[in-house]
């Protein structure tokens, strides 16, 4: 009994994009330390302006 079965094995990736996920994480991880830093100094900033 011969089959042809195409099974899917899920260490192919083939949605994955080939990047560079450690990357993507240090990207991220800067991106969002800079966004809040910015949003610290600029709550900073409002509180000594208002108070």
């Amino acid at each position: 009994m011969d089959v042809n079965v195409r099974v899917n094995d899920p260490r192919e990736h083939i949605n994955e994009e080939p990047r560079n996920d450690f990357g993507d994480l240090m990207m991220g991880f800067v991106g969002m330390f800079g966004f809040m830093t910015v949003i610290f100094f600029g709550f900073v900033i409002i509180k000594f302006l208002v108070g």
